[in-house]
């Protein structure tokens, strides 16, 4: 018998972790609430396996953070006897927090975790246990490293496709940087990007930069997209150099970017109107979607709400994959588009305030 199509949307918020599957296109059904009253900050659909793993990093407040998995769809969790992720006592550091889990695209069991503090670990057990990148938290400009309104996180995770020495990690309020040698060196990509704030002379730092987000699309790993406090912008040297592809958006103040899964031309944010009032534009809901890898944009709003609305969208609360593209809000709205983003049906509603989101064909 044919396997029946299945995708798995997996949405982690303040309370908890939902999980909604659809079968052969059809509407997806939310099941009840994981970890209930538990942060969950990060969410990963690995997908590389004869079955898939779901991996979650949580905060159970007074009890710290940690990485549960499942390899049942979430009907059992399990977790390391050790702490999954903990700084080496030389560090003199605690984790707060799991921001990111990445599974490697080239590397059969490895996945990567980044923590706040701005860490770097590699697990090799596909997930369950981790070890800290030394040569990142060494690195020279470590201590002068500030953190962003978010904390001190390394939060986006862009290993190369093809090439398991490559990686690039981004960090608030930090910046982007790169490692060609599997982790051992790092050096910070952020050439041409602008801090405005800045005095004259100094507004394009080598480091000190607080990106929001970068995106890839595998099929073209160079080609990078990048949400920065201040600008969009786009690489095509795996960030190697930047360049601004958000003057032709209303506002190029947001915290999200993805990237359509087989078009790595076509990307997507959520602006904000500012700053210092990060509210949707207009009070209206509106995905942006480009085309031409940035030259243009346009806004699509069809099957999003007509009154206003004044929660934002966080970092990695956008996704797009092969099963759509989705993205949740502050007040617990998750929407999930069939069509590339030009229309939208709400799948949930009065959730926690989402976090992550991320969506597989499994």
């Amino acid at each position: 018998m044919k396997r029946m199509s299945e995708a798995l949307l997996a949405i982690g918020t303040r309370k908890g972790l939902f999980l909604a599957r659809s079968s052969d296109g059809g509407p997806f059904e939310p099941d009840p609430v994981h970890f209930a009253n538990v942060a969950v900050h990060s969410v990963a659909v690995d997908t590389r396996g004869p079955s898939p793993r779901l991996l979650a990093g949580i905060e159970y407040g007074h009890f710290g953070p940690s990485v549960m998995w499942s390899d049942d769809l979430g009907a059992t969790w399990q977790e390391a006897e050790r702490p999954p992720v903990a700084f080496p006592e030389r560090t003199e550091t605690a984790l707060s927090k799991v921001w990111q889990l990445t599974p490697s695209p080239t590397e059969p069991g490895v996945v990567w975790a980044g923590a706040e503090p701005a860490a770097l670990f590699r697990s090799e057990d596909g997930g369950k246990t981790y070890s800290l990148i030394d040569g990142l938290w060494d690195h020279p400009t470590r201590p002068e490293w500030q953190p962003g309104g978010g904390g001190l996180c390394l939060h986006t995770i862009v290993p190369h496709p093809t090439d398991p020495q490559r990686m690039g990690v981004a960090a608030s309020a930090v910046g982007f940087f790169r490692t060609d040698d599997g982790g051992g060196s790092w050096a910070p990509s952020n050439r041409n990007i602008r801090t405005p704030y800045m005095p004259e002379g100094a507004q394009y730092p080598e480091w000190g930069q607080c990106v929001h987000k970068v995106a890839q699309n595998a099929a073209a790993p160079e080609r990078l997209y990048l949400q920065h406090h201040f600008g969009v912008y786009r690489s095509d040297d795996f960030g190697a150099e930047w360049t601004d592809i958000g003057r032709d958006l209303p506002s190029d103040f947001g915290f999200s970017i993805a990237v359509h899964p087989s078009s790595p031309d076509t990307v997507y944010v959520f602006p904000l109107q500012a700053d210092m009032d990060r509210t949707p534009l207009d009070h209206k809901p509106q995905i942006f979607r480009s085309d031409d890898g940035g030259g243009s944009w346009q806004p699509f709003s069809a099957g999003l709400p007509d009154d206003d609305v004044y929660a934002s969208v966080l970092r990695d609360a956008l996704t797009a994959s092969d099963a759509g593209v989705f993205f949740g809000t502050r007040d617990g709205e998750v929407y999930g588009s069939r069509d590339d983003g030009e229309s939208w049906t709400r799948i949930a509603g009065h959730l926690p305030d989402v976090f992550v989101v991320r969506a597989a064909v499994i």
